[in-house]
């Protein structure tokens, strides 16, 4: 489903948890295993659209475990750990396990501006490749 908060429109879980993309997904494939799945949990498929999200933007793609992972608009989702309340962007701009982390708009682009300084949010900055 899609949350309104100070960066724009951007996707969650049913249960209102941000969802994420990272920049070194430069395919379907998601390079973040081991350690950074541990940080950055996938989300998990299949999944169908709530709303404001876009039902033919989902698919899913193998891991290297043979799970099954949710895409938006070809990139791989994600959680952060650290974001332990439904609405939490704390995984925003940072860069971690060699990457960036971004919000993901509902259109299936990251939202790459800076984090909100109030809350719990985490900064960032940089770009998508």
């Amino acid at each position: 489903m899609v949350k309104s908060g100070p960066l724009g429109d951007y996707l969650t879980d049913g249960s209102g948890r941000t969802l994420y993309v990272y920049a070194n997904d430069t395919s379907t494939k998601s390079t973040c295993t081991g350690a950074c799945a541990t940080f950055w949990p996938p989300l998990m498929g299949p999944a169908t659209a709530g709303s404001g999200a876009q039902q033919g933007m989902l698919g899913t793609t193998a891991r290297d475990d043979g799970s099954t992972q949710v895409t938006y608009n070809g990139h791989p989702l994600y959680y952060f750990k650290q974001d332990t309340a439904a609405g939490d962007t704390n995984g925003q701009g940072q860069n971690l396990n060699g990457g960036l982390w971004w919000i993901v708009s509902s259109a299936g682009a990251p939202i790459t501006g800076a984090a909100p300084s109030q809350s719990s949010s985490g900064g960032g900055g940089g770009g998508w490749s």
